[in-house]
């Protein structure tokens, strides 16, 4: 292999518990994103847009998916024969397999990939995130300090910096303490699990730890580990949006955030490309009594009802006289005629018979996944089915092919859950 300046290694294997259903079959970077996009996309696009050509994906939780997206890379312009992107998974190694344990682990794994190409610099990146960022100023203000590590920032409102992982850094931007979630931040400076590290300096971090910890994250064990050896670290501010998507809340507001009249976060900007692995589809149909509002609708959807402040994505179907308002529908789901949708989530080909109402009702949390399902999103699990003339309320989930005898008396109240399916871990 020729050697590479920097190479990325790209973190893809959290489960995403807090996103529910929504992950139930899905690695969290593989869940869809305005519309026809997946949030693996985003950093994907990063490195390629910033010379990056070289990508190592670590996958583990459900990676069926995400492995079928990403394929050989063509769409990003990763399809090479030195670099381009390879999938690592967990595997056998001497006498069982093992999986990864944490961040700095599935790195740790993994060195034998990164020493072919036996690059100075190595980028590690988060698959989860919904941002643009160009990594080669990060190298330039990398090389410029002569550091060992440089951590990308943001900053937080200074009553939010207890939630993050926090960088304290002197005038010039030098880390000299990290604290994870601390009860009382001396600054704001949130670290967004984006590194550049000297690669001498993070193999030796990464062999060494590995004899303490068997579950060897970057947060809890490398940093604090090179920090304390006196490694010199600085903290690069990254200024513009950055989401992350980890909650149903936060992943419907940043859906919403796309279809405003001049969103924060641009997907049409011809410099700074998404890419994706998207199927040609037939055009846009609107049918002649339709109505379309301040919405993100995808190629392949058919529209005959009224959609207004929604994210659609390819070969949606909405029937005559239903209504669509402040939801994600995503890609192949029917909605029949005369439903009312409000403020819910409807994963992949999913079908909801005629007359169905979601999202009406109180506030009543998720009696089952409190934490999860509060803010009064409904979430359909993918390929469901929700029989004709059923009532649904908010902060429910349904999950299966449901029927008529799955609801009383045709509804099901807020904060209710129907879930067929022996085993739910979220």
């Amino acid at each position: 292999m020729r050697k590479k300046e920097m190479i990325a290694m790209l973190l893809a294997g959290g489960q995403g518990s807090r996103l529910g259903v929504l992950t139930f079959n899905t690695a969290k970077p593989a869940v869809p994103f305005g519309g026809k996009y997946r949030i693996i996309d985003f950093p994907m696009s990063n490195c390629i847009n910033s010379g990056v050509d070289t990508v190592g994906v670590l996958t583990q939780y459900q990676p069926l998916l995400l492995n079928r997206h990403i394929g050989i890379g063509i769409p990003w312009d990763l399809d090479r024969r030195n670099g381009g992107v390879t999938i690592l998974a967990p595997h056998v190694k001497g006498a069982q397999g093992e999986w990864y344990t944490g961040t700095a682990n599935a790195i740790y794994q993994n060195l034998e990939y990164i020493n072919e190409y036996n690059p100075e610099y190595v980028l590690i990146l988060s698959g989860d995130h919904i941002y643009k960022m160009d990594y080669s100023r990060m190298l330039d203000f990398h090389k410029k300090k002569k550091c060992d590590v440089t951590i990308a920032v943001l900053e937080v409102p200074m009553e939010e910096a207890s939630r993050f992982g926090i960088m304290n850094a002197r005038e010039d931007d030098r880390i000299y303490e990290f604290e994870e979630k601390p009860a009382q931040p001396k600054s704001n400076l949130a670290s967004m699990g984006i590194y550049i590290f000297a690669w001498d300096k993070l193999k030796e971090a990464l062999i060494y730890d590995n004899k303490l910890h068997d579950n060897s994250d970057f947060g809890k064990h490398i940093i604090p580990l090179m920090l304390n050896n006196g490694m010199t670290m600085y903290a690069y501010r990254f200024k513009d949006y950055w989401k992350d998507v980890g909650t149903i809340e936060s992943y419907w507001a940043a859906n919403m955030e796309l279809i405003r009249t001049l969103p924060d976060f641009n997907l049409y900007e011809d410099f700074w490309k998404i890419y994706t692995d998207a199927d040609h589809q037939p055009p846009l149909y609107v049918g002649p009594d339709a109505e379309i509002k301040t919405s993100l609708v995808s190629e392949g959807c058919e529209v005959y009802g009224a959609v207004r402040n929604s994210v659609l994505g390819p070969e949606v179907s909405v029937g005559e006289g239903a209504t669509v308002r402040d939801s994600i529908i995503m890609t192949g789901c029917s909605i029949s005629p005369g439903c009312v949708l409000d403020r819910c989530i409807i994963d992949e080909g999913s079908e909801l018979g005629r007359n169905v109402v979601i999202g009406c009702g109180d506030n009543t949390p998720n009696s089952d996944w409190p934490k999860i399902y509060d803010t009064g999103i409904t979430v359909i699990g993918e390929h469901s089915v929700v029989p004709d003339n059923v009532r649904v309320g908010k902060n429910c989930v349904i999950y299966g092919r449901t029927a008529q005898e799955h609801y009383q008396n045709g509804s099901l109240d807020s904060g209710g859950s129907v879930v067929l399916v022996k085993e739910v871990t979220i």
